[in-house]
């Protein structure tokens, strides 16, 4: 074994330990300098940026905002009876159709995904049209099948449950309701999802 070496570990002795040398004296001038304050930055400057679509807006020319709005409005009254007739029940009557299937053990592959595009559809369309009801069922219900997607529990009661509540929300008597003016049904809602979501 070699002089200074350590059988076992093969590390050496630790040999003379280095020291640096003590820092200078800078003397009193340094000091003072170092106490000086130093000079205020400037403030900050603050510029507006007026984008392209800002821009536009302010162009003359065009319709006037009231006008605009008045035209959007009788644009969406003369969509709302469509929408109420036909689509509004075709995607609920869809989605109800397809939930039943899945309960019954009889699920296709990609139910999932399918179920999640008429609800979202359904929450973005109602919500647009003022069928505020019917937008915040499908808003639960998009997170229910949100957290399926993630990995969560299929849980069926909870998507039956919801699926039931869309299919009472389309019924003329419910359609132009707030979530406000059912408080149990919007509440026990929201305690599915976040009892099933958790």
């Amino acid at each position: 074994m070699a002089k200074g070496k350590n059988p076992k570990s093969g590390a050496k002795r630790p040999g003379p330990s280095v020291v640096a040398p003590p820092l200078a004296d800078t003397g009193i001038a340094d000091k003072t300098k170092s106490r000086k304050a130093k000079p205020p930055s400037p403030p900050a400057r603050i510029f507006q940026v007026e984008t392209r679509f800002q821009q536009l807006a302010r162009r003359s020319g065009g319709m006037p905002r009231d006008q605009a709005i008045e035209r959007a409005q009788a644009a969406l009254d003369v969509l709302k009876p469509a929408y109420e007739e036909d689509f509004l029940e075709r995607e609920v009557s869809g989605l109800c159709d397809l939930v039943k299937k899945v309960d019954a053990g009889h699920d296709e592959p990609g139910w999932l995904e399918t179920a999640t595009f008429r609800t979202r559809q359904l929450r973005d369309s109602a919500g647009s049209l003022g069928y505020e009801l019917v937008a915040f069922i499908s808003g639960s219900l998009c997170e229910l099948l949100d957290s399926i997607e993630g990995g969560g529990d299929c849980n069926m009661e909870s998507l039956v449950c919801h699926v039931d509540a869309l299919m009472l929300a389309r019924h003329k008597p419910y359609r132009r309701m707030r979530p406000e003016q059912v408080p149990e049904l919007t509440k026990g809602l929201q305690r599915v999802v976040k009892h099933v979501t958790i």
